[in-house]
């Protein structure tokens, strides 16, 4: 198993959960001193990978490259949230190129082990992309006023359409991917953009309630492992369940982030995308 970000937040409760079923974990981090480090607080057999920063392409290229054997599950945890307007060196909005085109040039890249066996992908997504749909003429904000949670939230909405996308394209293959609203988790690096007001208007507006980091990673795992979902694909759940559509009081996704033809234009941008980078 492959967890992205797995040195931190609910990434680190993820790999802990699931090297404690007995599954070999390896843990995709920037920084392999911290990865270490958590490998060896969850279990001894739990590896750190190479470095893996997702924002940097030539990195993803040279993690996939490198890996050998199969992968069963992919986790795709790692992000960024509510950054200043930053570019990555291709010009690329910094949380678009993080949580979305890093993931899918990791997954793509992995193909081949990933349908060795038949793996699991677990595309961690947010109630954030309830701000916006992917805006396919302008995922840059070079067009556009940036706004970080407008960023945020196309990006998320990226991570969703990614999971109905591939598991489209990959179902074939014994492949599935689902994606997840792990729940407002305050106590993590992810709101380390936020301030005080921001964090408490968070709290104060968010209507599930808040989680703790456990409470957070609970679905992530139980898509990564649970029998119950064996063969299901192409879904969003939230609170260990699968969710329906976004109405007033419910979290739920919204209809743009399951749109086919969404997710397929996506797809084909992401890729020509990566292929350029390289």
């Amino acid at each position: 198993m492959i967890v992205t970000g797995g040195a931190s937040g609910i990434g680190v409760e993820t790999a802990r959960v699931l090297a404690g079923a007995g599954a070999d974990v390896t843990i995709a981090v920037r920084d392999t001193a911290v990865g270490d480090k958590v490998a060896v607080d969850i279990r001894p057999r739990t590896s750190r990978s190479p470095t893996l920063d997702l924002a940097d392409q030539d990195s993803v290229r040279s993690f996939a490259e490198a890996w050998s054997g199969p992968v069963h599950v992919l986790v795709n945890n790692a992000g960024v949230m509510a950054t200043p307007e930053t570019r990555t060196a291709r010009g690329w909005e910094l949380q678009f190129a993080t949580n979305h085109l890093g993931h899918f040039a990791l997954a793509t890249g992995l193909y081949p082990a990933l349908a060795a066996e038949g793996a699991r992908i677990v595309s961690v997504s947010s109630r954030g992309h309830l701000r916006s749909d992917v805006h396919l003429d302008d995922l840059h904000f070079e067009r556009r006023a940036y706004d970080p949670w407008l960023a945020y939230g196309q990006s998320k909405t990226a991570n969703i359409l990614f999971a109905v996308e591939a598991y489209r394209r990959w179902a074939a293959d014994g492949i599935t991917a689902n994606a997840v609203h792990p729940g407002a988790i305050i106590d993590t690096n992810l709101s380390r953009y936020m301030d005080a007001d921001a964090i408490e208007a968070a709290v104060t507006r968010n209507e599930g309630g808040m989680k703790t980091i456990e409470q957070g990673a609970a679905t992530s795992v139980l898509l990564a492992a649970s029998p119950l979902l064996d063969g299901i694909g192409g879904r969003y759940f939230e609170d260990c369940n699968e969710a329906g559509p976004n109405v007033e009081g419910v979290i739920g996704y919204a209809p743009y982030a399951f749109d086919a033809a969404n997710a397929k234009a996506l797809w084909e941008v992401s890729t020509r995308l990566v292929e350029d980078a390289q």
